[in-house]
């Protein structure tokens, strides 16, 4: 039996066509407006919390002459750095080929997009080289869609934004605790930029949300470099991380980021690490997910994904210049009944989803 037509045939007969688009709409990818605006518009994607990152560097025989290079971060007391940040989560739902008829689909897409600017200033050293850096945010954009409607559309540099309450965000600092490898090990002090956000309004929990400790480690700590004790790496090596991805009804998914030196490069005097990032499903954490019953639904649908990378790593100063990471993931499901008639081509559920993760030095 062809997979598609088991999602159709799984579906009870009264729910086939226009029942099926119900169906899918409110319990699936998108939600359709299941939930009230102002509680999705509060919530930016939160990935489900994953187990401790393993890196693991592949043994790889290189050629002897090839010099080997440090890929670690590196930090000097007082040193501050500007970043921009971007991150994007979103979910789209449509309907390719003849509607079946009577349907009252309607598809779109919902989601969020954050752009950040900060500054990063270290205050202190460990002995482990962790560093105590006070992160501070100088700017700010903030846009949720629900349903192809805006719920949320904030942009610090807007005079019209200056009473919202997300504008309380800007100027507000935080203090994490990074390691070399890139791993935020601790949010310290996040509590007094808090303290600052009070209401209830759709703002404030989405102002609130971008301050929760999962969130801030997300922000901060998504590139993972090698151990410090497997970071002596030559061209052509190559080490992994697992990361895990929730995608709402249609289960959460785990990906092994495998991680390649491409290149070293001279600029400005600098050394700069040329890293590609090319990532493949893993079975890790299927067990788990398995257990915790999520993933079901996805198994009816055709998948096609692509997930990819790629660092510039100056190594003179230790400074991340650019990193950016991509998901896109496509569920399809052909209805074997519609476009029967007037031998038309049958009619087919797609669903998107997209996480883009890209951060840069600008200054």
């Amino acid at each position: 039996m062809m997979m598609s037509d088991r999602i159709f045939g799984w579906l009870a007969p009264p729910l086939r066509g226009a029942g099926l688009v119900t169906v899918v709409i409110c319990s699936l990818l998108l939600t359709a407006g299941c939930a009230p605006l102002a509680e999705e518009a509060a919530k930016p994607e939160v990935e489900p919390k994953e187990e401790k990152p393993k890196v693991v560097v592949k043994e790889v025989k290189p050629e002897e002459e090839k010099p080997t290079v440090e890929l670690a971060l590196k930090f000097t007391p007082q040193d501050s750095t500007a970043y921009k940040l971007t991150m994007e989560a979103q979910r789209r739902i449509e309907w390719e080929g003849p509607l079946p008829d009577k349907t009252a689909f309607k598809g779109g897409q919902t989601g969020n997009t954050i752009e950040m600017t900060f500054t990063q200033k270290i205050q202190r050293v460990d002995d482990n080289d962790n560093a105590l850096v006070e992160i501070t945010i100088e700017g700010l954009k903030y846009l949720s869609i629900i349903r192809d409607s805006t719920a949320l559309d904030f942009d610090s540099s807007r005079e019209k934004d200056k009473n919202s309450p997300m504008a309380k965000l800007i100027g507000r600092s935080y203090t994490i605790e990074i390691a070399p490898t890139g791993k935020v090990t601790k949010v310290i002090d996040v509590k007094q930029a808090q303290a600052a956000l009070k209401g209830s309004s759709s703002a404030n929990k989405a102002a609130l949300a971008l301050l929760s400790p999962d969130i801030i480690k997300k922000r901060h700590g998504t590139l993972a470099l090698p151990d410090a004790d497997k970071n002596q790496l030559r061209t052509g090596d190559k080490w992994s991380s697992i990361k895990t991805f929730s995608f709402g009804m249609m289960g959460s998914k785990s990906y092994e980021k495998i991680y390649t030196l491409k290149q070293i490069k001279d600029a400005d005097s600098h050394r700069i690490a040329i890293v590609e990032m090319n990532a493949i499903p893993t079975s890790e954490m299927a067990e788990q997910l398995d257990k915790e019953g999520i993933g079901g639904l996805s198994k009816m649908f055709d998948n096609i994904e692509t997930y990819t990378g790629r660092l510039n790593l100056d190594l003179t100063a230790g400074k991340i210049e650019k990193y950016l990471e991509k998901l896109q993931s496509e569920w399809i499901a052909v209805d074997p009944l519609a476009g029967q008639k007037d031998d038309k081509e049958p009619a087919a559920l797609k669903m998107t989803a997209i996480r883009l993760y890209r951060l840069e030095k600008i200054d």
